[in-house]
């Protein structure tokens, strides 16, 4: 079993910055890949970016990428979104996910087994 706890989330304005972390209850924290998805009322979870158990392979989404940036500190068993020039439809609650495949990075939800509960993020204009 792994719990996840993210933190870091708030109120920012439009071009504003915030960085969430998500730390992990796992002395096998290099063996998972990590990943970050998101969600709005009454739309389905929305996959962000995720990145491998030793940091080789990362995605991100095209509408973040150049904005966000995952990245991860298994000595720390955290992972991190670093989320520059932030816009208003990036209002969401944030979670992290672990996936237990922990080579590649997937974008499905359904890979990944454990959540976090969510940190959320608002952005005004």
């Amino acid at each position: 079993q792994v719990q996840l706890v993210e933190s870091g989330g708030g109120l920012v304005q439009a071009g504003g910055s915030l960085r969430l972390s998500c730390a992990a209850s796992t002395r096998s924290f290099s063996t998972y890949s990590m990943a970050w998805f998101r969600q709005t009322p009454g739309k389905s979870r929305e996959f962000i970016a995720a990145i491998s158990g030793r940091s080789v392979s990362r995605v991100h989404v095209e509408s973040v990428r150049g904005r966000f940036t995952i990245d991860r500190d298994n000595a720390k068993n955290t992972v991190y979104l670093q989320m520059n020039s932030l816009k208003p439809e990036d209002t969401a609650v944030y979670y992290c996910a672990a996936d237990s495949n922990g080579v590649g990075v997937r974008r499905t939800s359904e890979n990944y087994k454990y959540w976090g509960q969510g940190t959320q993020v608002t952005v005004s204009s």
